[in-house]
């Protein structure tokens, strides 16, 4: 991926040290951070390396970095081959998830987010197929998945995601209402899906229809 200028490479590097320090995640995670670039996403630079949540435009928010390597963690990425995220936003997520796993696919039901995340990707040359959608129905073409993101929180994730999700394939999703909400790890099995819990969290909501 190409950075900026050597500064921001720099501050990349500091921030996947800062996130390895509070959040328990692999080698593998922690480079994808430092080579991941990071400002181009955000609304103001001068915060791109603070641990928190932003504001995006059309009342959307990117993830602190703290959450995006919990989410990634939860994922299992290293040794997957294809990942699905529902909710591209700015293309953060997607960017960092390019590093790990060879074929990313990433679904933007707002419009004018879809079309900022395809020119911030392709300015930074990360190998990631973002398309305009409605999240709730996945992506069947490409399907099935070895991993799915999903980047807003549901009540019940849909049916067929999972449905789009590989046996034995790993599925990870912030669960719950507006007042709280769970990063749940699902994983598939030939006859049934496994269930597990982790941290809290906070996102938007999943919501339906393009815009």
């Amino acid at each position: 991926m190409i950075f900026k200028d050597i500064y921001e490479q720099q501050k990349c590097a500091r921030l996947a040290e800062n996130i390895a320090n509070e959040v328990n995640i692999s080698n593998e995670i922690k480079q994808a951070f430092a080579n991941t670039p990071r400002e181009i996403f955000m609304p103001m630079s001068n915060f791109a390396y603070e641990l928190h949540a932003m504001p995006l435009s059309s009342n959307q928010w990117i993830s602190s970095p703290i959450t995006v390597a919990k989410m990634t963690a939860a994922l299992e990425p290293v040794g997957a081959d294809s990942v699905l995220e529902i909710g591209c936003g700015s293309g953060y997520q997607a960017a960092l998830l390019s590093n790990l796993i060879r074929r990313v696919f990433s679904l933007e039901r707002i419009k004018e987010l879809s079309n900022k995340a395809i020119k911030n990707l392709d300015t930074i040359k990360a190998n990631v197929y973002v398309r305009h959608a409605d999240g709730n129905n996945g992506l069947k073409n490409y399907a099935p998945y070895e991993r799915i993101l999903l980047s807003a929180y549901t009540n019940k994730v849909p049916d067929v995601l999972f449905t789009q999700l590989e046996v034995g394939g790993i599925l990870v999703a912030p669960v719950g209402n507006e007042n709280k909400q769970y990063i749940t790890k699902y994983i598939k099995h030939k006859d049934r899906i496994e269930e597990i819990i982790l941290d809290s969290c906070i996102f938007v909501p999943m919501l339906s229809g393009v815009e």
